[in-house]
């Protein structure tokens, strides 16, 4: 098999749970013996994975340019997968073009179009009609003119099936997925201090948390006046730098080089998220570290129940200051929670299972893929409509940029 993954962004699984996610994704397909070619029209980052240490070639393409329809009918691939459903829109009409027989994965990492609209009622429940918005058509759209798309929630698996009325075979849900036969012993309650929080500054919730935490904290500290926040993540902005208070232990520490390590030396990870989309990976590795943690029924959502949760689940500032120090203070209650991390990540993101299932998924469909796309008229229309608009708009941005060119010589 021949993968061609085009991404949004250059993988950064030290940054974002998207980052671990898409590498994740690809190491499946190159564990199966796959030729893995990753392209992106986006800049180089300096904390993006040198991913030619797992195998998987690189290229830099460019968007609205013919130069990807030569680059993509040499390559010939078996597999596209678009990492979010922007990079369906820009180049799935192309593969359609030059290799109608591709089998079309979308990479939604979490809905985007429910996260905006999240953002957007800050905690307010949605109408029906709110989700009926202009980015949900686009990125339901895209789903349906993919032959399959992965979709990382059992929450989001629901919403798409019952109001969006997404046909079910064109879905496969797939979670994270940890390595539980490798994970490591961690530090005990009394070698722990402190409490963390992790996240790239540059995804909404994650800053919203850090600006709700800035309202919580003082609460907190004084009942545990010797705690501190250690707030961690990439791409701090001096907004948010400026936040610290180390006489108050309200620290930004910014970039974390090895986020395990800062993440298990803490007791407790304090991160209370009011709106998002899809699994949380910070949450994931919490559980790695066997960190009890605490946060909202948002935070949590798509991963376990409230009951089961190996930490706190609360979304009122008091109750969340209350847990925060009941969950730090009390040792027995730290290590049930702490406990259980582990037996939750063996029964809900086991590696080996999740992978196989979705390597057994695409070789069904992909040797199966006329009668699969015959059962998806819709997605056939829209091609011919959305991919239309889509390809003579990108040749008028071609046409104008070579005239530009030619012009500027």
């Amino acid at each position: 098999m021949q993968v061609l993954v085009i991404g949004y962004v250059w993988p950064e699984p030290n940054s974002s749970a998207a980052g671990q996610h898409i590498l994740s994704i690809m190491q499946c397909f190159t564990e199966q013996g796959w030729h893995v070619e990753f392209a992106s029209p986006a800049q180089q980052t300096p904390h993006m994975v040198d991913l030619a240490v797992h195998g998987i070639k690189t290229t830099t393409i460019a968007l609205n340019c013919d130069s990807f329809d030569d680059y993509v009918a040499q390559l010939q691939p078996d597999i596209v997968l678009f990492d979010r459903f922007m990079m369906e829109e820009q180049f799935g009409w192309r593969i359609d073009q030059q290799c109608p027989n591709a089998f079309k994965i979308l990479d939604t990492e979490d809905l985007q179009s429910l996260r905006h609209l999240r953002h957007k009622l800050k905690g307010q429940p949605a109408a029906t009609h709110d989700y009926h918005n202009e980015l949900a058509i686009r990125e339901i759209a895209a789903i349906y003119r993919c032959d399959l798309s992965l979709i990382i929630s059992p929450a989001e698996h629901d919403l798409l099936l019952n109001t969006y009325d997404v046909p079910p075979h064109l879905l496969h849900t797939l979670p994270f997925m940890t390595n539980v036969d490798q994970l490591p012993s961690t530090p005990s309650f009394e070698q722990r201090d402190h409490f963390v929080t992790i996240g790239n500054f540059r995804h909404a919730p994650n800053w919203d948390s850090v600006l709700f935490l800035q309202q919580l904290w003082p609460q907190i500290r004084k009942q545990l006046p010797h705690a501190e926040l250690h707030i961690y993540g990439s791409y701090p902005p001096p907004k948010a730098t400026a936040l610290t208070n180390t006489k108050n232990g309200f620290i930004v520490k910014g970039w974390a080089e090895n986020a395990h390590d800062v993440i298990k030396n803490a007791r407790v990870m304090l991160s209370p998220l009011r709106f998002g989309a899809g699994i949380k990976g910070k949450f994931l590795d919490a559980m790695r570290a066997q960190t009890p943690s605490v946060t909202t029924d948002i935070g949590r959502e798509g991963m376990t129940s409230r009951s089961t949760w190996p930490g706190c689940v609360e979304n009122e500032p008091e109750q969340i200051v209350h847990a925060a120090v009941t969950l730090y203070r009390d040792h027995a209650v730290w290590q049930q929670k702490s406990d259980a991390c582990h037996s939750i990540l063996a029964a809900e993101f086991d590696k080996h299972r999740h992978a196989a299932r979705l390597i057994e998924k695409i070789e069904s469909v992909y040797h199966n893929l006329s009668v699969h796309r015959l059962s998806n008229f819709t997605g056939t229309m829209l091609k011919h409509h959305i991919h239309g608009s889509k390809k003579y708009m990108a040749q008028w941005i071609n046409e104008k940029n070579r005239n530009k060119d030619n012009n500027d010589t």
